[in-house]
This record gives structure tokens, sequence and C-alpha cells, in this order.
């Protein structure tokens, strides 16, 4: 599994998600974007929705008889109930993936970064686990150090 760490400097959380979910979906894949805020879920749906009208990013909150057939799902659980491989936590708090995922997109920020380190740390010695890190530099992700 692989794991992206996201360090959010220009961009809030949902137009970062809303990014993110855009290269996911063009690789054919499935998400799961999970925070515990139901009033930032619903921001990112709503941004999702109109971020990009050529991306058509068709999402929904979980909960309903419609989960199993969401592209991306929004979930205060990491339930890939939609059969994601991808999981973006979008609220900076740390959540064990379990074995169901390939890559976890984990964004934080810098009321959350000493979450991150911690994770960050606490995950350099798992077998079959590679890290990268990233952030914002003129508008677009690059990887760093």
């Amino acid at each position: 599994m692989r794991v992206d760490f996201y360090l959010l400097s220009t961009d809030p959380a949902p137009a970062a998600v809303a990014l993110l979910a855009g290269k996911v979906r063009q690789a054919g894949e499935r998400l799961l974007v999970v925070a515990d805020d139901l009033a930032l879920l619903e921001e990112i749906s709503k941004t999702l929705w109109e971020a990009d009208p050529e991306a058509f990013l068709a999402n929904g909150i979980a909960g309903d008889e419609h989960d199993a057939v969401q592209p991306i799902l929004l979930s205060g659980d990491v339930d890939p109930a939609n059969g994601a491989a991808f999981l973006l936590i979008a609220d900076g708090v740390w959540r064990e993936p379990g074995e169901h995922f390939k890559r976890v997109l984990y964004l934080f920020d810098q009321e959350t970064i000493a979450g991150a380190r911690q994770t960050w740390k606490a995950l350099q010695d798992r077998e079959g686990l590679e890290r990268r890190f990233w952030k914002q530099q003129d508008g677009r992700w690059v990887e760093g150090p």
C-alpha cells in the first residue's frame, strides 16, 4: 500500500479533495473520502459537483441504498461500501485503512500537522508500505522533503 501525505497550505480541503478525486476517477478508480464532520463532507460534496463540469465528479454521502454504486463515497467511517481501492482522509485525523485499500491520500494542515508527523513516523517500519510527502507550490502539488 502507498500512503501519500498532502500538506494543505494554499487550497482548503474541499478544493484539494476535488483535485485529487478527479485524478482518481481519471484512473478509473473508486474513492472513499472520510471525515468526522458532516458539514465538511457536505462542503466537499458540493465542491465535487461544482468543481469541473467536464469531469463530473458524481458522489454521495454514505447512509443510503446507493452507497455501493457511488464512484466517490463520502463517509465518517473507513468502510469501502462502494468497493473503493483509494481512501482519502480529508480532515487530518489518521485512520487505519485496513487491507481494502491500495492507496491512501492523507490531507492535513498546520492545525493537524503534529498528528501527521506522528503518523509518518509510525508508518515508517511497516512492511509493504510506501510513504510519500507532497506540498503545494505555485498552485500545484510537488513531492518534497
